[in-house]
C-alpha cells in the first residue's frame, strides 16, 4: 500500500512538471494534440495538458545566416564560381507564418536543401543572360533579381530573405588572366591618353603666354610710339611757338627774320657735329647753300603763317 502511494505520489509529479513549459526568448513553440495543431506558446514559462498536448517543434524568429559556393556558365560559355552569404529569419510571428515554417517542410535539412537550390538556380538563370565582362560589374543587380524572384516563394515557406552578399566572383584561371592584360592594357591606354592631355594643355599654355607677351609688347610699342609721336609733336610745336614769338620780337625791333634761320642753320650743324658718333653728314657750307636752305626755311615758315591765319 505505501508504495502505491508513493508511486502515484511520483506519477503526479512528474505529471505536474511535465506541465510547465519553459520556451526561450527568441523561439516560438508549436503545440500539437495527437499530430494535430493546437496552438502556439511564446517566451517564458507556460502550461500545457500532460500527456495530451505535445511540442512539435520549436520555431527560431532570429535571424540565420548560411555560407554558399556554387558554379554558373555566362551566355558567352564562361565559369563563374560564387561565394555567397545567405541571411533569412521567419517573416513574422503570425499563427498562420509560423503553421509554415513548422509543417511546409518534414525538417531543417528539407528547408535548407530547397532554400540553397532556390537560391543558386535563380543566379543561375540571370547569369545565363549576361556576358562574362558583365557580371562582375552586376552584383547588386544580381542581388535584386534573386530578391525578386524568391521573395514570393519564401512568403510562401514562412521566410524572407534579409540579405544576400556575394563575397566573391571568379572565373577560371586563363579568363582572370586574359582579364588581367585587358586591364593593364586599359591602364597603359589611360596614362598615355592622360600624358597626351598633359603635353597639350602645356604647349597649349605656353602658345597662350608667347601670345600675350607678344599682345603686351605689341600694346607697349604702340603706346611708345604714341607718346614719341606725341612728343615730337609737342616739340614742333613749342619750337613753331617760340619762333613766331621770336619773329615778332625781331619785327617789333626792326630785324630782319632771317637772323632767326641763320642761328637754327648754326645750331643744327653744332647738334649734328656733337651728336653724330662718328656718321658723316654732307652738308652745302657755302654762302649759295645757305641762301638756298634759308629761303625754304623761310617760305615754309610763311606758308606755316598763313595757314594759322586761315585758321583763325
Amino acid at each position: 500500500m505505501d508504495y502505491t502511494f508513493y508511486l502515484l505520489v511520483f506519477f503526479a509529479l512528474v505529471i505536474l512538471i511535465s506541465s510547465f513549459v519553459t520556451v526561450k526568448q527568441g523561439t516560438i513553440a508549436v503545440i500539437t494534440i495527437f499530430g494535430k495543431y493546437r496552438r502556439l506558446l511564446r517566451p517564458g514559462l507556460s502550461l500545457k495538458i500532460p500527456l495530451v498536448e505535445n511540442i512539435h517543434s520549436r520555431i527560431s524568429i532570429q535571424n540565420r545566416s548560411v555560407e554558399l559556393s556554387f558554379q554558373a556558365v555566362t551566355q558567352d560559355q564562361a565559369n563563374v564560381y560564387f561565394k555567397a552569404m545567405l541571411l533569412y529569419s521567419v517573416l513574422n510571428h503570425d499563427e498562420e507564418t509560423i503553421k509554415n515554417v513548422a509543417f511546409k517542410f518534414v525538417d531543417q535539412t528539407n528547408l535548407m536543401q530547397a532554400l540553397i537550390r532556390t537560391i543558386e538556380g535563380s543566379i543561375r538563370a540571370y547569369v545565363a543572360t549576361q556576358r562574362q565582362a558583365n557580371v562582375l560589374a552586376q552584383r547588386n543587380e544580381i542581388v535584386d533579381h534573386v530578391k525578386h524572384q524568391i521573395d514570393q516563394v519564401l512568403e510562401s515557406w514562412g521566410y524572407h530573405l534579409q540579405d544576400l552578399q556575394l563575397n566573391d566572383i571568379t572565373f577560371d584561371e586563363e579568363i582572370m588572366r586574359s582579364m588581367s592584360r585587358v586591364v593593364a592594357s586599359n591602364n597603359l591606354k589611360a596614362a598615355a591618353e592622360n600624358e597626351g592631355q598633359a603635353l597639350l594643355i602645356t604647349k597649349t599654355k605656353g602658345a597662350e603666354a608667347d601670345g600675350n607677351a607678344i599682345k603686351i609688347a605689341a600694346a607697349a610699342e604702340r603706346e611708345a610710339a604714341q607718346l614719341r609721336g606725341q612728343g615730337i609733336a609737342l616739340f614742333r610745336a613749342e619750337v613753331a611757338h617760340g619762333m613766331t614769338k621770336a619773329a615778332q620780337e625781331m619785327e617789333q625791333a626792326n630785324l630782319d627774320i632771317s637772323v632767326i634761320l641763320f642761328t637754327m642753320w648754326t645750331e643744327s650743324i653744332k647738334h649734328f657735329a656733337e651728336n653724330s658718333d662718328g656718321n658723316v653728314v654732307f652738308l652745302d657750307g657755302s654762302t649759295e647753300g645757305m641762301n638756298k636752305t634759308m629761303k625754304e626755311m623761310m617760305a615754309m615758315q610763311i606758308q606755316k603763317n598763313r595757314k594759322d591765319q586761315a585758321g583763325e
